[in-house]
């Protein structure tokens, strides 16, 4: 059945955002990270909280290898900064 949407499973407490989340290019685990806290705090909490970090292109190579590390990227050391942002947007 082309185009039938997987259930994400029972760990994923807001279907809808993850599905348009995953349509948009998010990996799994950030689909269902988002997914989660807005059925648990509301998708206009959620929603309004995004948006306030430092730009990527403005932070240090270090500071970007320091947030590629929190979320176990793999290769981060041997990186660019160009190849650490990519990674961080598309984790």
């Amino acid at each position: 059945m082309a185009g039938k949407k997987k259930d994400p499973g029972p760990s994923v407490k807001d279907a809808e955002v993850y599905e348009a989340l995953r349509d948009d290019g998010a990996s799994k685990e950030k689909a269902a990270r988002i997914a989660n806290a807005s059925a648990a705090q509301g998708r206009s909490t959620v929603g309004d909280r995004g948006g306030h970090a430092e730009s990527y292109e403005d932070r240090t190579v270090d500071e970007l290898r320091e947030r590629a590390a929190e979320l176990d990227i793999e290769g981060r050391s041997s990186m660019t900064k160009d190849e650490l942002i990519d990674a961080l947007r598309n984790h």
